[in-house]
């Protein structure tokens, strides 16, 4: 059974509808797990593959975010929803994809509108056999250089969207970057 219990962080609204606390966007390349977080935040045990984007409303402390996944086809038009979002995800798990992820990482980064927007970046699928450990992909990465010359704040967490190991602390780190 499913260990993620979300009304430990989203406790049901008694009175109206959640106050919206705005947009989220979820961001990496094909095939690397965003439709099955998405789904296994809203304690949904079963994703099918999405093209394109998605959205998913999350509710955290009486807030409403919205969570918009953007496919990794749809990189070169990621830019054009960086406008009205107050974080972002990054997903990153694949090795055959480290270089494309890293790439599109940086492009992320250095994206004008999220100079001053939180980011996550997600090292998924930390539960696969014969995986790199979170050290040597940092390392491919240059995850120190990277957070050292970012002017975003960036927090790295690892996670497996299968097992829901991590799921509490992107909920954590989700809330804490929302509700203020």
């Amino acid at each position: 059974l499913w260990p993620l219990d979300l009304r430990a962080i989203s406790p049901p609204c008694s009175v109206g509808t959640p106050a919206s606390a705005g947009m989220c966007l979820l961001l990496g390349a094909t095939g690397v797990g965003k439709t099955l977080l998405l789904k296994r935040l809203q304690n949904i045990l079963y994703a099918r593959l999405n093209v394109g984007t998605n959205l998913t409303d999350l509710t955290l402390k009486k807030k409403k975010v919205t969570v918009r996944e953007i496919g990794g086809c749809m990189g070169p038009i990621w830019p054009s929803y960086f406008q009205d979002c107050f974080s972002v995800i990054v997903w990153a798990s694949n090795i055959v994809q480290i270089s494309s992820s890293c790439v599109q990482l940086l492009s992320v980064l250095s994206a004008e509108p999220l100079r001053s927007t939180s980011v996550l970046i997600l090292f998924n699928k930390r539960d696969m056999p014969c995986i790199m450990s979170l050290t040597e992909i940092k390392s491919l990465f240059r995850m120190d250089d990277i957070i050292a010359s970012a002017p975003q704040p960036i927090t790295t967490l690892e996670a497996s969207a299968c097992s829901g190991q991590g799921l509490q602390e992107v909920l954590g780190w989700l809330e804490s970057v929302t509700v203020k």
